[in-house]
């Protein structure tokens, strides 16, 4: 995990030196800080300058949890989460891992935007902070959480220098005419941005008419005029950022006459100061007004949009007769010249994203023009498609592309299936995008958020047998890799009578499929073989070829290694390799690799099974598979020791702990799993004795996931420890049912094979 996951600043930071001192000041007396403010007043820009200024006080680093684009409260835990950087496998709700894992931490958490969720932010905020003496949480909303303890930062709007540095800047950026420009940075007391030009800037005669015939008083001109204008704006900085965008296109005297009469409106024609939420909504408007009316037609239409976006998205989404899909790239392009939306590059390519507030001033107009509804089941109906795509593309050389194509729509994909579960008549479309995403909660590391929106869909009648068929199986599935026997049977018990009752074959093959994918969880492999080849024979007569197919059959030939048949299960697993690297896949691939390594240690050519196993976790960690990655780490470090270094043995087999806590019962609680593990324990004590076995085990336990996998993918460092390599080494694995492991005794301690040393106890 990266020590932050805080943004990198796309411009200058303005002003705020006293307001930043403060608050890293209070982030050094109270565990619990909240930023509030009016929308638009900075409250965020300056929270992540000050987490990342104190950055280094925290052992554990500084993560930042977006929680604006959520609606539905159930998801802040999931939010959390993922923000830490974690990948839960186990059936534990998401709060319990939450708190595990904030536990032994000294962690500064940014919790961002959670104002509408503030009755369900607040009281997991207060039991984190009682549950995890070594955290502290920086809150930024436009209200306090009201939790015991609380320090709450009220941030208000610039002062007027730095509210003029603020808009000559940005009106530099969006290329104002340097006459402007170099004014307002004088009146900033700062140098003129530009040299050699003086003179004042003048009214225009006909809006010095215009301001007459209504009664106003004169406009200032030059320097005074940005800082009347910066007044009128009371310096919040996204009403600055507003007017900065438009003034390439307009002098400052002419933005001041149209707000002034958006501001006489709103006030009975009293020169009255304007409440500053009301300011800067002003601000918003009177931009809104500027806007050409595709523009404000289109904006509109964005505001269905939770997170990121990106062009072929609001093509289909927002694209109509009244928005050609041609116009949309021009259009976005305004809107971006005039800061309503931002730019960002992500893993994916590049996209837009509008700010809270000004969203949601567009979702009322949306809701104005009546047409919410309809633009959000248009939504709906894009990342549908997209979900599909990726489960297509999913079995191809896009994989990785799919999978950062998956997680950069995650706020999307969200909203779609709380759409489909808020309309009754929509139920089997929440059943089919639930199930179709099997490879976003299965080959991305999202099992507990998938077995999260599975339930819920699972929990309506669709009348739809297909959508529910997929969804059940796929639940199966999590279960199974979650641990969860009780659950993954009764999905996929009903799964393979209902398919059977409406003559679907394919569901019913998945159903067994899974079913025996349970089996070689739970150490019976002689039923795990029957069932899966069962499904193998099923998928062939009914042309079914993806990452599932495969699957099968490496599960296949794990079932055969722990039987005993290494050579059976090197030719499936050979196979495989060839089809993916026909077929660009990886995911599964990496599974195969690690039958293919482990098949490479027994035969002495240490070399090739590293060179394979390193693949296997470099794949798996691309993908957050943690049981892929796990697994492949447990048998990189019985090469390790077997290539004569006991201690990055031990080290590895320490690092391996935590994983296997995210992932859920270590080993699955399956004596098979468990050869390799125990093994190579009993080795490395062996060569390194108890005391610095149990010390080079404690120095992996300290590790995290993302340095354990630097660490593993770094090969040997203490080759000359512990003497020669083995030339050979006995296959730890024999027929079902058996605990130990030939040719080998237990460690002592180890009755079980389950919870010794060995199987990863703590050493003692």
């Amino acid at each position: 995990m990266r020590r932050s996951n805080l943004p990198a600043e796309l411009n200058r930071f303005v002003g705020r030196t006293a307001e930043q001192a403060a608050l890293t000041a209070l982030l050094e007396g109270s565990r619990l800080v909240t930023v509030v403010g009016v929308g638009g007043v900075g409250k965020t820009r300056l929270a992540l300058r000050a987490a990342t200024a104190v950055q280094k006080r925290y052992g554990d680093g500084v993560r930042l949890a977006e929680l604006a684009p959520l609606r539905d409260p159930d998801l802040i835990e999931y939010a959390l989460v993922e923000a830490l950087g974690l990948t839960d496998h186990t059936p534990r709700a998401p709060r319990e891992v939450l708190l595990d894992h904030l536990a032994e931490r000294r962690l500064l958490l940014v919790v961002d935007g959670f104002e509408h969720l503030v009755e369900h932010c607040a009281p997991l905020v207060r039991e984190a902070l009682a549950h995890a003496p070594g955290l502290t949480v920086l809150a930024v909303g436009r209200r306090p959480l009201r939790v015991a303890g609380e320090t709450v930062f009220p941030l208000a709007p610039l002062g007027e220098a730095d509210a003029v540095t603020l808009l000559a800047e940005r009106a530099a950026e969006a290329g104002a005419p340097p006459l402007f420009v170099e004014r307002a940075a004088e009146a900033a007391g700062g140098p003129p941005l530009l040299a050699g030009r003086t003179a004042d800037v003048g009214v225009p005669p006909l809006l010095a008419g215009r301001a007459a015939e209504a009664g106003v008083r004169a406009l200032p001109a030059g320097a005074d005029a940005a800082y009347e204008l910066c007044r009128r704006l009371d310096g919040i900085p996204l009403a600055l950022e507003l007017a900065a965008g438009r003034l390439p296109l307009l002098s400052v005297e002419q933005m001041l006459l149209r707000l002034d009469d958006r501001f006489r409106l709103l006030t009975d024609g009293a020169r009255g100061e304007l409440p500053r939420h009301q300011t800067l909504r002003t601000a918003i408007g009177w931009s809104h007004e500027l806007c050409a009316p595709e523009e404000r037609l289109l904006w509109a239409r964005l505001s269905v949009f939770p997170g990121a976006f990106d062009l072929e998205a609001v093509e289909y989404v927002c694209g109509g007769r009244e928005l050609p899909p041609e116009r949309i790239l021009d259009l976005l392009g305004g809107l971006l010249a005039q800061s309503l939306l931002t730019r960002e590059d992500t893993p994916s390519g590049p996209a837009y994203r509008m700010l809270d507030t000004v969203a949601a001033y567009g979702a009322e107009w949306l809701a104005a023009l009546g047409d919410t509804e309809r633009m959000r089941r248009r939504h709906r109906d894009w990342y549908m498609g997209l979900a599909t795509w990726c489960e297509l593309e999913w079995f191809s050389p896009r994989q990785r592309e799919v999978a950062a194509l998956t997680e950069a729509a995650l706020p999307h994909l969200r909203a779609a299936l709380e759409l489909c579960l808020e309309l009754p008549e929509d139920a089997h479309l929440a059943q089919h995008l639930a199930g179709t995403l099997w490879f976003a909660w299965v080959g991305c590391g999202r099992l507990s958020e998938g077995r999260h929106w599975l339930e819920r869909a699972l929990a309506l009648e669709s009348g739809h047998e297909e959508a529910r068929l997929k969804a059940l199986w796929v639940l199966g599935y999590v279960a199974v890799l979650q641990g969860d026997g009780t659950a993954a049977v009764a999905a996929l018990h009903e799964c393979g009578e209902r398919a059977r009752s409406s003559r679907n074959p394919l569901a019913e093959a998945y159903a067994t499929h899974r079913m025996g994918c349970l089996a070689l969880l739970t150490d019976d492999m002689v039923r795990a073989e029957e069932l899966i080849g069962r499904a193998l024979d099923a998928y062939r007569e009914l042309g079914e070829l993806n990452s599932n197919v495969l699957m099968g059959q490496v599960e296949v030939a794990m079932a055969r290694a722990f039987r005993g048949d290494l050579e059976g299960a090197v030719v499936l697993c050979r196979e495989v390799r060839e089809i993916c690297e026909e077929r660009g896949e990886l995911w599964t691939r990496a599974y195969a690799l690690y039958v293919l390594g482990y098949s490479a240690w027994t035969r002495g050519a240490f070399g090739e099974a590293r060179e394979l196993l390193t693949e296997c976790v470099s794949i798996n960690h691309a993908f957050r598979d943690l049981v892929g990655l796990v697994l492949a780490i447990e048998v990189l470090a019985l090469v390790t020791v077997s290539e004569g270094d006991p201690v990055e043995a031990a080290v590895l087999q320490g690092a391996t702990v935590a994983v296997w806590d995210t992932v859920g019962a270590r080993l699955f609680g399956s004596e098979a799993f468990h050869g390799p593990r125990s093994l190579c324990a009993q080795r490395a004590e062996e060569a390194l004795g108890v005391e610095a076995y149990g010390a080079a085990f404690r120095e992996g336990q300290a590790l995290s996931a993302a340095e354990a996998v630097e660490r593993a993918l770094a090969g040997g460092r203490n080759p000359a420890v512990g003497g020669a390599a083995e030339p050979s080494a006995p296959r730890p694995f024999r027929t079902a049912g058996s605990s130990a492991v030939p040719g080998t005794r237990k460690p002592a301690g180890s009755p079980t094979g389950k919870g010794g040393e060995a199987a990863g106890r703590e050493p003692r």
